[in-house]
């Protein structure tokens, strides 16, 4: 792992949207993380911690999988 790119994905920008437009900052008081945290997660950048996930689910109310979703390597990865 490390380098290329990355196999998880997140819906994060479309729930804050469905979410009466929720700012990152606002997010990301209620994660209890940066909002930088919440951009580098948004747009692939990082992985956050099993946790922090967790709370951005419970956030808006939505299974950890409705957040996140990973995408196995292909067979020709490594």
């Amino acid at each position: 792992m490390g380098k290329g790119q990355a196999n998880v994905s997140n819906t994060i920008r479309t729930l804050r949207f469905h979410a009466g437009e929720m700012t990152q900052a606002a997010l990301a008081e209620q994660v209890g993380v940066t909002r930088q945290t919440i951009v580098a997660i948004e747009q692939g950048r990082y992985s956050p911690s099993l946790e922090v996930a967790f709370r951005i689910a419970h956030v808006f109310g939505v299974p950890l999988d409705e957040v996140f979703q990973w995408t196995p390597p292909g067979p020709d990865a490594g």
